[in-house]
This record gives structure tokens, C-alpha cells and sequence, in this order.
């Protein structure tokens, strides 16, 4: 849980997440049969955000959103879920980019995104410079939880760098300069090959690996940032790979140790969003100071959650919400 930083009673950020958060489309069926569209919000680092702070801890997010409604909707929505928002820029110039699922078969879905030209995509290094300072950027997106001091861990995702240029820059600085300032920096590869091919994935992407304490990637992606998988990894510096293994489980292998923990069985709703929800779980459980096989099995807990209701981060639990999945199938709580 965040701690006092001793201004004012305010609580330090735990975790600082950057990148780009859209407006979400859920429709119930092939879009191209029409029906209704349901409005909501999503992003990789967004919902980390959300998961941490659902579960108490601090969490500022920081991006670029458009001077749209929809941005507004972006706002409105991680204010509301106690995310801090204050280091978020507004672009005039740039629309807040857009994202559709469609379901296609049984709990199998399709993602169409519409974020070329986006205002996310916009994020540059001046950006995260505010963010991880002790207040964010003065006069932006305000709101949120109030914390003050560096974060005591930083997330990024491949995502953000394959935006462009201009967000390749800003990841690398925030790597670099966390690392200067004392946090721990969390990279979950999450590779999209719609936005960039391997070879370029490897080349950016390995190249953060000298500032990452925490690597997440699957089994298929840790040979994008690295030979020899998850020893090579360590032997590069890092301090912790963890490897998802989707319905299999996941592991953590540090120079001492690996541990291994199957994925807790529940009825599947819908697998998007269950990647970010297993990182906030495993965040969680290290800033809580957790040991490996405390911090995967919130994982893989809030992993089972997400699975389990619709939406990226909407079903996501409460920190008194965890033990709900050790009750008995058909319970009722009263």
C-alpha cells in the first residue's frame, strides 16, 4: 500500500503508467451485421492503472488525449476509478484514438483500431518528464488521487514505442530517467504486430532492457527482446522475467529462484484485458512486498477475474474482492 511522503499527508505514487488510452466499442456480435455499440474506455497501461488503484494503491496515468468528447470520456473515467490524471496533455490538433471489438466465436474476439493521426500518438519526452515529477504537469488533466514524489515503479508496454517516433522517444527517456531517480522500472512487451514488424520490436524493445527491473512477456514474445528466453534475460539485467503461459499459469524466474502457478479455472467471458490485469495483480503483490509466489498468485488471480466478466478492466476487484474466487461455485454473498 502507498505510504506518507510527508507533504501535507499526501501519499506517494506507487505506480506511474504511460501510454495511449482510447475510446472503446464493444459490440455483441460480427460488425458487420450492425446492432448496438456499447461506450466505454480502454489501453493497456490505463487499465494497470485502474487494477492498482481498485486495489488501494496510487496510480497516475500519463498520455495524450484529444480536445474531443471522447478524451473527456477518457478523463471521466480514470478520475473516476481514483486514477491520477493530473500529468495527462490535451491535444487541439489530434482526435483521442478509438478502438472496436467485435465477439466472433464463443468467447474468440476481434479488435479493429482506429488510432493512426491519434492525439495519443503525440506523446513525447516532455511528457513524461512532468509525469514523473512530484506533481505532473500544472494545469492539464486534473483530478485524481493526490500524490507527490517519484514513483516507486514505472510500467510501460511495447505498445506506446510503436506508436512513432515521438512516443519511442518518450518511453525511452522514462526508462532512463526512472532508473536515474530510483524506481523500478516494469516492461510488459505485449507485442502488436499491426503496428510494427519483429525486427524493429526487437531492436527498440531490447534496447530498454539495461533499465528494466521487471520484464513480462509471453512465451512467444521473450524471443523478441532477447536470446536465450528467460536466462537470457537475467543475464541481461534484468532482475525478474515473468512469462505468461495464458491458461497454463505463469512463472517468475529470478537469479535465485523460479516459480510456477497454473491459472485459477473459472468460466470464461472474454480473454481481452486479462494480460493487464495479471501485471496490476503481479505489481501489486511487489509493491506489497510480496515473495514471487505471493505476487503471481494475484496475478493470476486478477488475470481470472478479468476472464471471467466482459469489459478490460470493468470486473477487475477490490482489494476486499480477492478471496471471492476461493468460494464455493453458485455462492451467494450476504
Amino acid at each position: 500500500m502507498a505510504t506518507p511522503d510527508g507533504n501535507g499527508g499526501r501519499r506517494m505514487i506507487d505506480v506511474l503508467t504511460v501510454g495511449e488510452a482510447m475510446a472503446s466499442l464493444h459490440g455483441a456480435g460480427p460488425l458487420r451485421l450492425g446492432g448496438s455499440l456499447g461506450l466505454s474506455v480502454a489501453g493497456a497501461e490505463a487499465n494497470v492503472a485502474i487494477g492498482l488503484a481498485r486495489l488501494g494503491h496510487t496510480a497516475r496515468w500519463a498520455g495524450v488525449i484529444g480536445a474531443d468528447e471522447l478524451g473527456l470520456l477518457v478523463l471521466r473515467t480514470l478520475r473516476a476509478e481514483a486514477v491520477d490524471v493530473r500529468a495527462v496533455r490535451v491535444d487541439p490538433e489530434h482526435p483521442t484514438g478509438l478502438l472496436i471489438q467485435e465477439n466472433r466465436i464463443g468467447d474468440v474476439a476481434r479488435v479493429h483500431y482506429y488510432r493512426s493521426g491519434s492525439a495519443g500518438s503525440r506523446l513525447n519526452p516532455a511528457d513524461v518528464a512532468a509525469a514523473l515529477t512530484s506533481d505532473g504537469r500544472e494545469g492539464s488533466g486534473g483530478g485524481g488521487e493526490a500524490g507527490g514524489g517519484t514513483p516507486r515503479v514505472l510500467h510501460v508496454t511495447g505498445i506506446t514505442p510503436a506508436l512513432g517516433p515521438e512516443p519511442r522517444a518518450a518511453i525511452e527517456h522514462a526508462v532512463r530517467r526512472a532508473r536515474e531517480l530510483g524506481a523500478r522500472v516494469c516492461l510488459d512487451v505485449n507485442h502488436r504486430a499491426r503496428l510494427w514488424d519483429s525486427t524493429e520490436a526487437s531492436a527498440v524493445l531490447g534496447g530498454l532492457l539495461p533499465y528494466v527491473d521487471v520484464l513480462v512477456a509471453s512465451d512467444g514474445e521473450l524471443a523478441l527482446v532477447v536470446s536465450g528466453g528467460a536466462e537470457g534475460a537475467l543475464l541481461a539485467g534484468v532482475d525478474e522475467v515473468v512469462v505468461k503461459h495464458g491458461a497454463a499459469g505463469a512463472e517468475v524466474w529470478t537469479a535465485d529462484d523460479r516459480v510456477a502457478l497454473p491459472a485459477r479455472r473459472v468460466p470464461v467471458a472474454s480473454t481481452i484485458g486479462a494480460g493487464d490485469a495479471f501485471v496490476a495483480g503481479y505489481l501489486s503483490g511487489l509493491l506489497d512486498g510480496l515473495p514471487p509466489a505471493g505476487r503471481l498468485d494475484r496475478g493470476v488471480t486478477l488475470g481470472a477475474f478479468a476472464v471471467a466478466t466482459h469489459g478490460d478492466w470493468h470486473g477487475l476487484p477490490t482489494r476486499e474482492e480477492l478471496g471471492l474466487l476461493s468460494l464455493a461455485a453458485g455462492e451467494t454473498v450476504r
